[in-house]
């Protein structure tokens, strides 16, 4: 199984170990197109602060983050799942999960990225501000930037099992799952299920708590059938709909009664 996550605005410090090791990351088919988003966002941000925050989408309030990207490459380093923060990681709780748990969390999760494309939550990082929304100067538009090196590697790292794409709208714009595939992904919405509508923190909340459900019961459901139906077993209200034409991922709706 790989789950894809989207990562979160907000960011915890970087560590004071050592600096990013580019070669260390996972996924290495995506090496020069994350040095080429690193370079230029350097660039960026060392040579005109308040057009970096223009291109960045940073408030006033929100400097330091530029100056933050000036020292990408010297600061220290931390797993990439205690870097992102947020409503859905605070659900997922990495570090509270028991040792087996954390292994299926190493092989199985991978967190997309403006920056890095996507990354391992073991992978070491230093914290940064760069969305899959931001259009560089050089580059272009992110999310469209990604989908080349992307195409050439997530099939190879979703295998032959089930992929959950738990991603938002701007990270899924970076890769699409085609063919067969597609066939083994599942999207998932979570619903208020008395109003039937989607909850922005509710459902970041709940979708956090279905990965660490799955990566703690030791789930390992091969397709979405078998995703439905350990979701089931799990306790969660599920409807699915099966794709209507071959090549295309299911939907899943969970329905959950209280917004908390």
């Amino acid at each position: 199984m790989l789950v894809l996550l989207p990562p979160s605005e907000g960011k915890a410090a970087s560590g004071r170990g050592a600096p990013l090791k580019p070669e260390s990351l996972s996924l290495p088919g995506l090496a020069d197109a994350r040095e080429a988003v690193l370079a230029e966002l350097v660039e960026l941000c060392a040579a005109d602060e308040d057009k970096a925050r223009e291109v960045l989408g940073l408030s006033e309030g929100l400097r330091g983050e530029v100056a933050k990207n000036l020292e990408l490459r010297t600061a220290g380093a931390r797993p990439a799942g205690e870097i992102y923060t947020g409503v859905l990681y605070d659900a997922l709780d990495l570090a509270s999960l028991d040792p087996a748990a954390k292994r299926r969390a190493a092989r199985s999760l991978l967190v997309f990225s403006g920056l890095w494309g996507a990354v391992a939550v073991t992978d070491r990082i230093p914290s940064y501000r760069c969305s899959m929304g931001v259009r560089l100067p050089g580059l272009g538009a992110l999310g469209a930037y990604w989908r080349t090196p992307m195409a050439s590697v997530l099939p190879e790292a979703a295998g032959r099992g089930l992929v959950l794409d738990l991603r938002s709208a701007a990270y899924a714009a970076a890769w699409k799952p085609k063919g067969e595939v597609a066939a083994r992904t599942a999207t998932v919405r979570v619903l208020h299920a008395p109003t039937r509508k989607v909850v922005s923190h509710f459902n970041k909340a709940t979708k956090g708590r279905i990965v660490r459900s799955l990566l703690t019961d030791g789930a390992a459901p091969r397709d979405p059938a078998g995703l439905v139906e350990a979701l089931r077993d799990l306790g969660y209200v599920v409807e699915a709909q099966a794709p209507g034409r071959a090549g295309t991922p299911w939907a899943l709706d969970v329905l959950v009664d209280e917004v908390h």
